[in-house]
């Protein structure tokens, strides 16, 4: 189950949280889904990333992962101790298991993901004790307005696609 601490949020965790909507709105504007991403370490951005699999064609081109390679560049090196993953989204199991191996300290997300969240909705990577590394997760910093941005997305794609015309299938 997913819980959530009741202190409130650090001014960091608001300030990177911000940078990370910001990443996710470039990203709808783009016809991506909007999930935004930074990796930091204390105040220093080290990378920020939007998802970016329509334009890419990549399936594994999700913010976190994006985030996550960008800042292992940026720090020449692939371990991200005492760094943070702040993401729009709750990360999915690929995202998780990124986070993972990175060996962030920390996880931040605004709002929970009850199709594939994997920090704590369907599964807790970050908590799982028998993984050789864990992290920190605080949930919940900015919901409500990460979730209104995915809620007026889908919406929105929804429109656009019953008002398109749909074309019959080529082989059939």
């Amino acid at each position: 189950m997913l819980e959530r601490p009741e202190t409130p949020p650090e001014e960091t965790d608001l300030v990177m949280m911000r940078r990370a909507l910001l990443a996710a709105e470039e990203a709808a504007a783009r016809g991506e889904v909007p999930v935004g991403a930074v990796v930091a370490r204390g105040e220093r951005v080290l990378a920020v990333a939007a998802n970016g699999r329509e334009a890419t064609g990549d399936p594994t081109a999700h913010a976190e992962l994006l985030a996550i390679r960008e800042a292992a560049r940026a720090l020449g090196g692939w371990r991200l101790s005492g760094c943070t993953l702040y993401a729009t989204l709750e990360p999915c199991p690929m995202c998780a298991g990124a986070a993972h191996a990175a060996r962030l300290d920390r996880l931040v997300f605004a709002t929970p993901d009850p199709k594939a969240g994997y920090a704590g909705t369907l599964h807790d990577t970050p908590a799982d004790q028998r993984l050789n590394h864990t992290l920190a997760v605080r949930a919940g910093v900015l919901e409500e307005e990460a979730a209104e941005l995915l809620k007026t997305f889908f919406k929105n794609r929804r429109k656009k696609s019953r008002a398109t015309p749909q074309r019959p299938h080529p082989a059939g």
